[in-house]
């Protein structure tokens, strides 16, 4: 019964300096707490950038360092579900299907021609059995 006595119903202290902290000491509690986490995150990246070799990744690859970052960027920013991405998409994917159908095309235009020269050689269309050659044959 005392202690509710003693503390204020709203949680404060009843003024007779028990349990007050004053605003240097909250100040370097603060500090403290915010140079741990600092420290904290240091370590973390320390740790993560050794675990990575990112040290290492951009002195082989310092082009694709960057793509790879613009790219995080990019999409952490929010730009993965906007206008420009799916344009962007819509075009990569009109260039893919013309740079898969176009070999597919080409192969099969060429076939076509070879097939055409070799019925039309030097016998020429006289040599083939065509239906109007075979009607002609067989006319008295």
């Amino acid at each position: 019964m005392d202690s509710q006595a003693e503390s204020a119903p709203n949680g404060r202290s009843n003024g007779n300096g028990h349990g007050q902290r004053t605003i240097g000491q909250r100040v370097d509690r603060a500090s403290e707490t915010a140079h741990q986490a600092w420290e904290s995150a240091r370590h973390a990246v320390t740790d993560l950038r050794g675990t990575l070799d990112i040290d290492g990744r951009v002195h082989r690859n310092p082009y694709g360092t960057i793509a790879a970052a613009l790219g995080i960027g990019y999409v952490l920013g929010g730009g993965l579900f906007s206008p420009l991405t799916g344009r962007v998409v819509g075009l990569g994917l009109r260039i893919g299907l013309r740079l898969a159908v176009l070999p597919l095309l080409k192969r099969e235009l060429s076939e076509l021609a070879q097939a055409f020269e070799e019925g039309t050689g030097e016998e020429g269309a006289r040599g083939r059995k065509t239906r109007a050659n075979v009607n002609k044959e067989n006319v008295p």
